[in-house]
Order: structure tokens, then C-alpha cells, then sequence
């Protein structure tokens, strides 16, 4: 089994990321392989509602920046993070950049897999930033991951979340619960319930 991690900050080894290795760092004593997959320093443009994605089965400019590759990787792993910093009481931008074209282009392949976030911040706006990751997992019917509080993590320099003692137990409670959520999904003998064929209502005719 494997779980693709994505760090959504812009520093490679801050706050977000030390979160994300903590949880990767369980993962991997229950057995579990985890890659994490840094994405807040790269460029990536918004979604330009081109709908080519539908006819190619990728974002049309996705080869180009190096999405495309990512989504491949997330479409093929057993289980997803993604963590994101708290910018202005939501997710960074470039994250909901890449976020909002991967779940769109990949997202078919993402159903009933457990996915679980994380945010970290100085001070205020994590519940919110929370929400916006975990409505990814809802639209596209993943199995979002619980822990034993909301999942984020303070600190301001690097490596200041660590003193958060809180906070560590709750991304190593979320790595185990992530853990067992993937053994009991590859031991399940339930077949999962068949996709609906959404019908898309318009308010205005």
C-alpha cells in the first residue's frame, strides 16, 4: 500500500511539511509506503473551464507544469494528504490552483479512498482552511480520515509546531487511524455501491 502526501506550502521543510512527515512517519511503521510530493513552490495555474480534460482523460496543460504527473501518481495511491499552510484564513493559492485541476481531471479516480488534511499556522484561520481541503474529499467521495481534533498544527518558524504537543499526538492519532482505515479497506470483501450518474440541475432555464 502507499499514500501520496502533498505539501502545499512554499517552504519545503516548515511547518506543513514536519506535520506531514510526522503522519508519513506512522504510516510507515504500520508498513505503508508514503512519498510526499512538494507542490507549494511550484507554479501552477487555475483551472481555465476549457473542458478538454474530459475528452483527453488530463488537464491539458498538465504535462507542461507537472501536474499530470502528480494526478497519475495520486490516481494509483491507496490513500492521500494533503497539507496546506493557512494564508489570509484559507488554503494558499497556488494549492487551490492545483487542487481545484487535479480533483477535476483525476478525481473519478480518487472515490473511496481515505484522504486526510492538515494546516498549519501561527495563529487564527484553521478551521476554515480545514474545511476547504476536506470539501476536496467530499465532492469526490473519498473517505475523509478522523483524528482526535481538528487537524492543525501552530508554530511560526520552522519547526516551532513541534512544541504544539497537542497537535502531535493528534497527526500521530491520524496516522494510525489512517493506517487502519487502509488495512480494513484492502481486507474488505464488500464490493463498494455502485457510482451514481449525477444529474446536473440548473437554477436558472
Amino acid at each position: 500500500m502507499k499514500v501520496i502526501a502533498i505539501n502545499g506550502s512554499p517552504r519545503k521543510e516548515g511547518n506543513t511539511y514536519i506535520a506531514i512527515k510526522r503522519i508519513c512517519g506512522i504510516l510507515e511503521k504500520e508498513g505503508i509506503e508514503t512519498e510526499i510530493i512538494q507542490v507549494g513552490d511550484k507554479t501552477f495555474g487555475g483551472c481555465k473551464a476549457c473542458g478538454a480534460c474530459a475528452k483527453l482523460g488530463k488537464c491539458a496543460f498538465g504535462d507542461k507544469d507537472g501536474l499530470n504527473e502528480i494526478g497519475e501518481k495520486m490516481s494509483n495511491a491507496d490513500g492521500i494528504i494533503i497539507g496546506s499552510p493557512v494564508y489570509y484564513a484559507d488554503i494558499n493559492g497556488g494549492l487551490k490552483s492545483f487542487l481545484d485541476r487535479v480533483f477535476y481531471c483525476y478525481g473519478k479516480n480518487f472515490r473511496f479512498k481515505p484522504g486526510a488534511s492538515v494546516v498549519a499556522l501561527r495563529r487564527g484561520g484553521a478551521i476554515h482552511a480545514y474545511h476547504s481541503l476536506n470539501n476536496y474529499f467530499g465532492i469526490t467521495e473519498m473517505i475523509q480520515v478522523p483524528s482526535i481534533y481538528w487537524n492543525d498544527v501552530h508554530g511560526r518558524a520552522a519547526g516551532e509546531c513541534v512544541q504544539d504537543e497537542e497537535a502531535m499526538q493528534m497527526m500521530d492519532a491520524l496516522g494510525q487511524n489512517m493506517a487502519y482505515l487502509l488495512k480494513m479497506k484492502a481486507e474488505s470483501r464488500v464490493e463498494p455501491p455502485k457510482k451514481i450518474d449525477k444529474v446536473a440541475f440548473n437554477y436558472v432555464r
